[in-house]
């Protein structure tokens, strides 16, 4: 009966051993918690402050940078058959490679173009622009940049003489066609003749007619002199012009006269026959003017479009012309508007490594993600670097508020005390001593934190030492 009471009893403490295990795997689970909770608090705060405001940049970050690129485009073009629409066209298949529609809509001209690009609420993006139209259009034009020259829309001017004349104040009190409103022609020739004190409302008339209706009203003798530019200047035209008994083509002899007043103006010297070899014409070179049709946008165009555009313009404009040599466009060297920094970007740098191996929206995304990353880098490895002096100016601020604690209760205890006064200076003590044992210290600073209770201690003796005298 012991022994089946002692195996009862054995039971019993079976039982109790198991409940002691359990209590112990409970209270270990208990210590490990504590310890990592231990160790979290001696994480340097300002490593998590850094971690949190890294977190909050990527986030803002993140709301301005990692919206992708539109897939679409409104390109203002010109009118119905004009080069501006060829070029357009040619444009919008350029970008549906990539992925972007554009929308050609079509317009008088490089005027306005300028304006529904400068409007509010418009939904134009990017449009074709005669250099030079800025100064007449009467437009703000605060909110636009220029992506470069894409092309020349040289100036050609005919007359009915029976010899050549040298300057455009010649003209003056004739009849002078010079192109609707709105399109790029009038807008540069009333620029050139108000510089030749010939402007509207003057004696000299000024028609509105332009291309095949300007010719055929020269050569009907109805005007005397027309502007001709773009598409109303094609080489056929040109030929023709020059075969018509007494049309004469003007000749800019003060074309650098003109390219000094006008920046946004371009000399171009053409050799003779370049318009018709077998009859030789031009006979003698020849000098014509020419502004730079711009791609202008507004400033708020994606930087990846930006990009997609210029590599569309030395696709489709880069090729060598009558009027061009191959490569001389898209440039920033010619513009009449600001260039934009996207713009500059490219035409220093090229496109991005990612944009030269990768499909566009895919080399976007990796650009974005650059953007993204580096500057968060810039700020988080620095202060990782400050991280250490931070905080460990940070645990000296901790002690040092004890310590000041100490220094001033030591003030007070060299004054002539009661013993109430006393007590309370002992009791001050004590709660400055437990505050030293509660602060949140790693190891590596626990000498500070001991070093301070010896001061404590140090204190406390001198209290009892006055307290018997």
């Amino acid at each position: 009966m012991w022994q089946g009471g002692r195996g009862l009893r054995d039971g019993g403490g079976g039982d109790g051993g198991g409940e002691s295990a359990g209590d112990r795997g409970a209270a270990g689970g208990g210590v490990r918690a504590s310890r990592l909770a231990a160790a979290w608090r001696e994480v340097p705060r300002g490593f998590v402050v850094t971690v949190v405001l890294a977190a909050i940049a990527l986030l803002v970050a993140a709301r301005f940078v990692m919206e992708g690129p539109p897939r679409h485009l409104t390109l203002a073009a010109g009118p119905p058959g004009s080069r501006f629409e060829t070029v357009a066209r040619a444009y919008e298949k350029a970008l549906a490679r990539a992925g972007v529609t554009v929308t050609v809509v079509n317009t008088a001209g490089s005027v306005e173009n300028l304006s529904r690009l400068a409007a509010r609420g418009s939904a134009v993006d990017v449009a074709f622009v005669q250099a030079g139209t800025a100064d007449s259009a009467g437009v703000d034009t605060s909110n636009l940049t220029s992506l470069g020259s894409i092309f020349y829309q040289p100036l050609t001017i005919f007359y009915r003489a029976d010899r050549p004349i040298s300057r455009l104040s010649q003209l003056a009190g004739q009849r002078i066609a010079i192109g609707p409103p709105g399109s790029g022609t009038r807008a540069l020739a009333l620029v050139l003749l108000k510089a030749n004190e010939i402007v509207e409302g003057g004696p000299t008339r000024l028609v509105d007619l332009e291309g095949e209706a300007a010719r055929k009203a020269l050569l009907a003798q109805r005007v005397d002199a027309i502007f001709m530019s773009g598409d109303s200047a094609s080489p056929t035209t040109i030929r023709e012009m020059l075969h018509a008994p007494g049309i004469q083509l003007f000749e800019f002899s003060q074309a650098d006269a003109y390219v000094r007043r006008f920046r946004y103006l371009s000399r171009l010297d053409l050799p003779a026959g370049v318009f018709d070899l077998g009859e030789n014409l031009p006979a003698a070179p020849v000098t014509l003017l020419a502004p730079t049709v711009e791609l202008v946008a507004r400033s708020t165009l994606h930087p990846a479009l930006s990009d997609l555009l210029l590599d569309a313009a030395g696709q489709v404009n880069g090729g060598a012309t009558l009027l061009q040599s191959a490569g001389e466009f898209p440039t920033d060297r010619l513009h009449d508007l600001p260039i934009s920094a996207d713009a500059a970007r490219y035409y220093k740098s090229g496109k991005s490594l990612a944009y030269r191996h990768l499909p566009f929206w895919l080399a976007s995304l990796v650009d974005r993600m650059v953007v993204l990353v580096v500057p968060i880098l810039l700020v988080v490895i620095p202060a990782l670097r400050y991280l250490p002096e931070i905080y460990n100016w940070y645990l000296k601020t901790r002690i040092s508020r004890r310590y000041k604690q100490l220094m001033a209760l030591e003030r007070e205890s060299l004054e002539e005390l009661s013993a109430a006064q006393r007590r309370a200076l002992l009791a001050r003590l004590e709660h400055i001593e437990k505050s030293v044992i509660a602060l949140r210290i790693p190891g590596s600073h626990a000498d500070q934190v001991y070093v301070l209770r010896q001061h404590l201690n140090f204190v406390r003796e001198n209290l009892a030492r006055t307290e018997g005298h």
